[in-house]
């Protein structure tokens, strides 16, 4: 059973428009759209502060390594601006789009099965007020 995600129509849109703008298949996109297509769409005000959107910068901890890493949740073009920018179309970016914090995320990845827990939101643009890009 998949977890219930959510996402602001701001991105959803964005990100459906990003889909139809590849005219080439590729596993990545198909992912991304099955997670477009099963995600709740929450209207900016009455989304939860802890929601992983677009621009979001997560702590995450790796379950079978312990280890934490912090990432800021990013467009396709703006990945490799900042060293924790993570592509959205990238496997753990995808799977952390519209979780929430103390989530776990289990997301097939090139080298195996990554289990993630989303520790905590540390900032989020919509809650910030900040205006979408």
């Amino acid at each position: 059973m998949q977890k219930h995600i959510f996402m602001t129509p701001q991105d959803h849109e964005r990100l459906s428009s990003m889909l139809a703008d590849h005219a080439v298949v590729r596993e990545d996109l198909k992912r991304l759209e099955e997670e477009l297509d099963r995600a709740d769409i929450v209207d900016v005000r009455e989304l939860p502060t802890d929601v992983v959107t677009m621009h979001s910068v997560v702590r995450l901890r790796d379950l079978d390594s312990g280890e934490f890493k912090t990432y800021r949740l990013v467009y396709p073009s703006e990945a490799g601006r900042g060293e924790s920018s993570l592509s959205v179309l990238a496997p753990i970016g995808t799977a952390l789009l519209g979780y929430r914090s103390g989530d776990t995320i289990e997301w097939a990845v090139p080298r195996g099965l990554r289990r993630l827990q989303v520790v905590e939101v540390l900032y989020q643009p919509e809650a910030a007020g900040s205006p979408p890009v």
